[in-house]
């Protein structure tokens, strides 16, 4: 029997559960403890990831022969070129980014992860393992734009990004299922596959923001 691709993602989501607080910015963040140049390290950092994502999302579309794994991943770009745009507004807030002239490696691992999904991976099993981080990135990004406010008096353009990314979108949650039920019923999607690139998604995500809390908490 066919396990459905709502079993899946809560599987998957079930074994990343456990590790989505290994996040060590974030409590940082939420405390007002973290320095005001961090913003501007992620706003930096985010310019680039956005930019990397619409081309990688794009690519993997086109390359999908799956009509529901195409509209998933084709629906994805505009919001990132959205987003990226709403980086502006940051930048001016908190200043440009002083702590490196280059990327950080440690916040470039994760666009540069999606990329190689981009070329190499089943498109259904990665979009299983896309969204399955989705709700952990959405819940950090809620914090972040809660204690931009509370604590670093920023204003609703600054913490646009933010919200963006922390609001809940049942279309792109839809298309997902439909993506990954597809890959589930026709065989293209191995679920240990999508389990593999759900948990390494997950630690090139925490290896953005831990990056950042071991440069900013010295």
């Amino acid at each position: 029997m066919t396990v459905s691709a709502r079993a899946l993602l809560d599987g998957i989501q079930a074994e990343l559960g456990p590790h989505d607080d290994d996040n060590r910015l974030i409590p940082l963040i939420t405390a007002g403890k973290a320095p005001l140049a961090v913003f501007a390290a992620i706003a930096a950092e985010e310019q680039r990831i956005t930019s990397s994502d619409w081309r990688s999302f794009h690519a993997i579309a086109a390359r999908a022969e799956e009509p529901h794994a195409r509209v998933f991943f084709g629906g994805l770009p505009p919001g990132e070129r959205q987003a990226n745009g709403m980086l502006d507004a940051l930048v001016a807030a908190a200043g440009p980014d002083q702590g490196m002239e280059l990327p950080r490696a440690g916040c470039q691992a994760y666009p540069a992860y999606v990329a190689w999904l981009a070329m190499h991976a089943e498109p259904s099993a990665a979009a299983a393992g896309i969204y399955s981080n989705f709700t952990a990135w959405g819940r950090y990004c809620k914090a972040v734009a809660e204690a931009m406010r509370t604590h670093y008096d920023f204003d609703d353009l600054a913490c646009a990004f933010f919200d963006f990314f922390a609001a809940e979108v049942p279309e792109i949650e839809q298309r997902a299922l439909a993506a990954i039920q597809a890959g589930l019923d026709t065989g293209r999607l191995k679920p240990n596959e999508a389990h593999l690139y759900a948990r390494l998604f997950q630690n090139y995500e925490l290896m953005f923001w831990n990056t950042l809390a071991d440069e900013f908490s010295t």
